[in-house]
């Protein structure tokens, strides 16, 4: 995509969705890595929902009963309902297959360390039964917001956590079967886009291949830094099908715009030692030509054929405005010519 080129809104065709370039991630609502004080969520909530309605886009938020065990969908509710947005004007898309349970000791155990301040626990429920029940949990949660897009989430934890292959094939057979559920809730006129989240994108090719998905959401895996041939030749064919590719986690958690942590891990400055190489020739790169990284993660994500949005996270409601504002910023073709050129990237977006 040229430099002066700049996205405006993808459509999930099947389901008459509109997407800005820029939706807004959730997991901070749900206190991911710290615990974020009720007004601050109400802020952060009310900043999006501005600065969507400033780009002419009704506000778009996913979420997912993972994030926070529930605590992000509640937290949802009561901040869109505090600042009197109508239902109308909020698009919400829940990621299902995570379940709210009571919390059974002093902190969570679904992902220990990772969320703070939790009054319950969540486990994966991936199944018919399962996925209807997180799909109605999450309703409950939601309130008014009920979610015109849902997925399942995780499959690829799902399917990893298999003892042996014949665990593995009822775990694939209980993936398809929440698909049944899901269908029939969009047949039914309930939700309007089905889709699927996960890190592991092979999985999410695997779906495709079974089933007719509206949406996909990549997680940690189509960003500057990782893109393999067969990813971005997999992301081109979801575009060919009409498969709206949302790219999540440009960033792997922070740490390729200067954060601690990748992927959900704090890495060893020795044993990762490439990956922190990779990172300040990106950064130094990024300085010569006077792009800011943050933009040029995000624009690389976005500007590879087939993708259709990014969605980024925020804790803070400054960076919403600037968060949208990635999507729309020019990066020179001269810096994804001499990132190639350095071999810190495979293909100029």
């Amino acid at each position: 995509m040229p430099a002066s080129s700049v996205p405006t809104s993808a459509r999930l065709s099947a389901a008459g969705i509109d997407l800005p370039p820029v939706i807004f991630g959730t997991s901070a609502l749900g206190n991911l890595y710290r615990a974020i004080e009720p007004e601050a969520k109400r802020a952060i909530v009310a900043a999006c929902v501005t600065a969507h309605q400033a780009s002419g886009h009704r506000v778009v938020l996913d979420s997912a009963g993972k994030y926070g065990a529930g605590l992000a969908l509640s937290e949802i509710r009561r901040c869109l309902e505090e600042l009197e947005v109508p239902p109308e004007a909020a698009l919400i898309s829940n990621k299902l297959g995570w379940r709210q349970v009571p919390l059974r000791g002093s902190e969570p155990q679904f992902e220990p360390g990772v969320w703070q301040g939790l009054d319950h626990d969540a486990e994966q429920c991936i199944s018919a039964a399962g996925i209807r029940a997180c799909y109605e949990q999450g309703c409950d949660l939601l309130g008014p917001y009920a979610p015109a897009m849902v997925s399942v989430h995780d499959p690829d934890e799902y399917l990893a956590a298999a003892s042996d292959a014949a665990d593995a094939q009822a775990r694939w057979d209980d993936i398809l079967a929440a698909y049944h559920e899901l269908f029939a809730l969009r047949d039914a006129g309930l939700v309007r886009a089905v889709g699927v989240g996960a890190k592991d994108w092979r999985v999410i090719e695997r779906l495709v291949a079974a089933v007719p998905l509206d949406w996909v959401m990549l997680a940690c895996s189509l960003t500057v830094h990782r893109h393999p041939p067969a990813l971005l030749a997999f992301v081109a064919r979801c575009h060919a099908q009409d498969i709206a590719v949302i790219n999540s986690a440009v960033f792997h958690a922070g740490f390729l715009t200067g954060g601690s942590f990748y992927d959900y891990r704090e890495p060893d400055s020795v044993v990762d030692a490439d990956l922190f190489a990779w990172r300040a020739a990106f950064h130094a790169l990024c300085a010569d030509h006077a792009v800011d990284p943050a933009v040029a993660c995000v624009r690389f994500g976005l500007d590879v054929a087939g993708a259709a949005a990014v969605a980024l996270n925020t804790s803070r409601p400054e960076r919403a405005a600037s968060n949208l504002a990635l999507g729309s910023t020019p990066v020179p073709a001269a810096l994804w010519r001499d990132a190639q050129a350095a071999g810190l990237i495979a293909v100029q977006p």
